[in-house]
């Protein structure tokens, strides 16, 4: 062990990679989410042939509500554009926050073989949350007070 690192400094390379990875992150998770959110509408990805009867049965539910598959689509969409573009991600995290979680439960209780993604998904979505966790501590007080003017 070098002197720098025993004494808690990274080196040069270190602080650069650092640095980059909630950019990184970021990045991937906006073109995930922005990708599958534009292929919900015009469905531009092929489709996988053996889909399970119980994931069928979901998908075939959401959109026959008439909204709620737009509506997932459109945050997607939505909030994938805001993580590209660098503009109030933590508002967009919070957003995909649900979908995030669903879709792991899909995919681990109905459709096991997108799992993979679905876990990529999950944790790049903890890791930014973790690495704008300041954005986060109004919000996940126990007590607060409304402002006055």
């Amino acid at each position: 062990m070098s002197e720098a690192t025993a004494l808690g400094v990274q080196p040069r390379g270190a602080r650069w990679v650092t640095r980059q990875l909630p950019t990184a992150a970021r990045v991937l998770l906006g073109f995930v989410f922005l990708l599958f959110g534009l292929n919900g509408f015009f469905q531009f990805l092929p489709q996988p042939s053996n889909i399970p009867e119980p994931a069928m049965a979901f998908a075939g539910a959401l959109l026959k509500t008439g909204y709620m598959f737009p509506l997932i689509k459109g945050t997607e969409v939505v909030a994938g554009t805001l993580l590209l573009s660098n503009r109030f991600l933590p508002l967009a995290l919070a957003l995909l926050a649900p979908n995030v979680v669903n879709i792991l439960a899909f995919h681990v209780f109905l459709e096991p073989a997108g799992v993979g993604l679905a876990l990529l998904v999950l944790f790049l979505e903890v890791y930014l949350a973790w690495a704008y966790r300041d954005a986060y501590r109004p919000m996940l007080a126990a007590r607060s007070v409304p402002s006055h003017k």
